[in-house]
């Protein structure tokens, strides 16, 4: 797993880049496809989509309570961008950026995840005290989706609620 420098730039973002073995069209449909994302991402339970650019996810917070988040796309470019956040108030919305571009070889894509929580900095060392540091969920996230665009199956479980990507023996 790679990581870029820009996350020098803003120290208020955590990020990551991957770089998969699939097309472009691929990664970025399966991606917009938010219903998938439960597939890959590490806490998300359940996604459904309420209306044009609007889903419903269901997290599994600390000590195991569902936290129900209502999630509004901000801009999607096909196969380039998809940034979305939550809806709250202004200033405390967590805001994701997803870039897809061409790999290094033909047929693979570079996926970038860019994370911006509320109150910055110290919104990340929060979220890292209760065991949730954005920099390794995002790296994890994008590991998983990886692995199961690769593969199929995912075996990266860090950053992940306990028992969620156990595959039966």
């Amino acid at each position: 797993m790679q990581r870029s420098s820009r996350a020098l730039r803003d120290l208020n973002a955590a990020e990551a880049c991957v770089t998969i073995r699939r097309t472009v069209e691929d990664t970025f449909g399966f991606y917009r496809d938010f219903t998938n994302l439960p597939r890959f991402l590490g806490d998300v339970m359940n996604v459904e989509e309420t209306g044009p650019g609007v889903s419903r996810w269901t997290i599994q917070g600390p000590l195991g309570i569902p936290i129900k988040w209502t999630i509004r796309v901000l801009e999607e470019r096909a196969n380039e961008l998809i940034r979305y956040e939550t809806v709250a108030s202004t200033g405390l919305s967590t805001c994701w950026e997803v870039s897809f571009r061409p790999g290094p070889e033909a047929g693979q894509t570079e996926v970038r995840e860019v994370i911006k929580t509320p109150f910055g900095r110290l919104g990340r060392v929060g979220l890292a005290l209760m065991g949730r540091p954005p920099a390794g969920e995002v790296q994890s996230n994008l590991q998983r989706l990886k692995e199961l665009l690769e593969d199929g199956v995912v075996t990266h479980t860090e950053h992940a609620v306990a028992g969620k990507f156990a595959r039966d023996q």
